[in-house]
Formats: structure tokens, sequence, C-alpha cells
């Protein structure tokens, strides 16, 4: 696969005559130097450039975070925090090639500054996302790199990674096994993934199959329980499966804001019934597992 031809083309994706306009709006961002703060709202203080709550806003809706920029407090759909305080004490990547995809803005990716690790690349291919990224980089000036690419991409990139997170994308993906032998294939040796997705609280070694939508979400085709999963992740290579955390996701980690456009959580729960989806699924629930590549 031509990765740097495939690079030029998704390049022109800037060019859209809904991405265009962001663009345009990125580049008169005023330089300067600002102070910094990765915590669980990543913070930027200093001189205030003009025109930037214009800017923010243009940018919506805001998924992941939160962030605030000077004395704007962009409260987002997601509080991103939660999941990765969850996840933190399970992995050290000091000195480590790590990747994220499904990236979106790159809010973990600017939480693992804090490890210090050798190199970050986020994957992602969406031009609004990757434009917000820009927008945040723009005040952090860090080396992470951002990839218009997939998780189909990572076996043929031109590195291989120590760690790979992968947060909140299996449950997309129409061949889940699939998608995991990409995830092995992009790891080098001793390498480790990081992975959660939805899962159903039973027994047995079976999956959900949503018939239409699932917490109003169209593209969401399988849900394994926690040993279905487990079996998906051997079948793809992986030797070591360790389950991580369990987690329900609640109204405190996914709400509707001022900074998002359209439904959230609560809107996709059965109004009588909170254990349920509106579809009559299992309500969601999380587990993040640990993969490792033994060879």
């Amino acid at each position: 696969m031509n990765l740097e031809q495939l690079r030029i083309d998704r390049q022109k994706w800037m060019t859209w005559k809904n991405i265009k306009p962001l663009r345009d709006a990125l580049d008169s961002l005023e330089d300067g130097s600002w102070d910094v703060k990765i915590s669980d709202t990543i913070t930027i203080n200093g001189d205030k450039p003009k025109n930037i709550l214009e800017i923010a806003k243009l940018l919506m809706p805001w998924r992941k975070g939160p962030f605030e920029f000077f004395d704007i407090f962009i409260d987002t759909e997601w509080q991103s925090n939660i999941k990765y305080n969850l996840i933190r004490k399970h992995f050290n990547l000091k000195d480590k090639r790590v990747a994220d995809i499904g990236c979106n803005n790159g809010y973990y990716m600017f939480r693992m500054l804090e490890d210090n690790p050798a190199s970050i690349v986020g994957f992602d291919p969406s031009p609004v996302y990757k434009t917000q990224f820009d927008f945040i980089n723009h005040f952090v000036k860090s080396d992470i790199v951002y990839e218009l690419l997939g998780v189909e991409h990572i076996e043929f990139y031109e590195e291989r990674f120590d760690t790979i997170f992968c947060l909140g994308v299996l449950y997309h993906r129409s061949d889940p096994v699939a998608m995991l032998k990409q995830l092995f294939k992009g790891l080098d040796k001793k390498g480790e993934v990081i992975l959660d997705t939805f899962y159903i609280d039973a027994e047995g070694e079976m999956a959900l199959c949503p018939e239409s939508s699932y917490s109003k979400i169209p593209n969401i085709y399988f849900i394994p329980t926690i040993k279905a999963l487990k079996n998906w992740c051997l079948r793809a290579g992986f030797e070591s499966f360790e389950v991580l955390e369990t987690s329900k996701t609640d109204s405190n980690e996914q709400r509707k804001t001022s900074w998002i456009e359209g439904q959230s959580l609560k809107d996709f729960l059965d109004p009588e019934d909170d254990t349920k989806t509106v579809e009559g699924y299992p309500a969601p629930q999380r587990v993040y597992v640990k993969l490792i590549k033994d060879r």
C-alpha cells in the first residue's frame, strides 16, 4: 500500500467546502507562546488570541475533552478524563512508540505527553477532528503526528509500535477479528494493545448483533461477552488477554452540553428504564483489556 500517495490524496479533504472555512479560521490564529497544563482538563494560559471563542465554536461539536483555552471552558460531551484515569495505572509509556487508533481530537494523546513517550501517532480519517487537533496543538506545540488514516493502514505503517490504544472503535467494525489482526500486525515484538469496547454481561461465548442500531448508533455490529472477546483476541494472534477494568457509561461521563450538537446518552436510553437502550438492549457497559503480542 502506498501510504504517501494516500496522504496526498487525503490532504485534499482539507479543501472540502465544509472543511475549508475551518482551516481558514485556524490559519488566522496568531502565533505566540503559551503556558500549557496537562491534567484532567488540558489548560492553556497566556496572551489570549483574538477571535478564539468564535473559532472554537466554529469547530463544534466537541466530543472528547475537556479543554480550557484562557477563560473559555470547553465542556465536551465526554468527560474523557474519567476513562483515561481509569486505565492510567495499567500502562507506562516512557520511551515507548505509541499509537492511538480513532484518536478524535487528540485529548488522550495530549494526556500521554505526561509519560514522555518516544513518539505518539494518532490515526483518524476525519478532517474535522484533525482540524480540532491542529487548533489544540497550535497552543500545545507538541510533536504528536496526526494521520488521516484508519486502523486498516496500521499494518502498512512505516514503523511498528510498542503500545497501541484502541478505545471505543472495535464495535464500529463489521469484522472485529480482522481489525484485531491489523492491530496485532501494527505492534513490535512484545508490544501491547490497550483496548476498550462495549460488552454484554452474560455467560458464554456469544455476541449481541443489533438489528439496525444500538443506542441510536447504526454502525455498531457486534457486542460480545468478555469470553467471546477473549476468543476473538486469541484468534487474532494475541497470547495474553488481561481484563483491566469494567465500567457502566453514565450521564456524568457522557452528556449533552452547549459545546455539542444533537443528542447524547440520556436520549439513547429507555426513558422508563435506564438499564436498557431505546431499542431494548442492555445499556452500554465497557470492558478494558490489555493484549500482549508475545512474538
